[in-house]
């Protein structure tokens, strides 16, 4: 009797400790805005000063900042209460990819191909899965050498593991 009511605690204790973590948990991140393909969906702005470059572009197009979770050397945009970009400290000096427009595409993979065959490049390291399933990016070269990214709504599925 005694190790079936202790069981019935233990099981109680651990379901109300369950419960309210997932009531505490961060609510799941909703997707961007569905801004249709070949549009502008995202845009990321380096600087080396971020106070500074917050001032300027919030006085300038009244923006507003958001934080971004686990940093302190980035913000995100945000226009009429919509978020649309990021706002970031710069890695090192100021390069061209320190300004990339990502333009949203329904498919990413099938898109980082088309831009080879045109003859751009697809960056090393691209494309990846955006955190909190959110969708994924890539970022290409134009034949130019322009940085563009690219973002779908839709992330990469899954690669298997090399057999090992």
């Amino acid at each position: 009797m005694k190790t079936t009511i202790r069981n019935v605690i233990l099981t109680t204790t651990l379901a109300l400790s369950l419960a309210t973590a997932r009531l505490e948990a961060d609510p799941p991140k909703s997707l961007p805005a569905d801004v249709g393909s070949g549009r502008i969906a995202w845009f990321d702005i380096t600087t080396t000063n971020l106070a500074q470059s917050k001032e300027f572009y919030g006085t300038l197009f009244a923006w507003q900042y958001n934080p971004v979770k686990g940093s302190d050397q980035a913000a995100a945009i945000v226009a009429e209460g919509t978020p649309i970009g990021t706002l970031r400290v710069a890695d090192g000096k100021i390069s061209p990819f320190n300004g990339v427009v990502y333009v949203q595409v329904s498919e990413l993979k099938p898109s980082c191909q088309k831009a080879k065959e045109l003859g751009g490049t697809v960056v090393p390291g691209f494309p990846f899965n955006l955190p909190d399933g959110t969708g994924a990016i890539a970022a290409i070269l134009d034949p130019a050498g322009h940085p563009v990214g690219l973002y779908s709504r839709t992330p990469l599925p899954p690669t298997a593991l090399p057999a090992g």
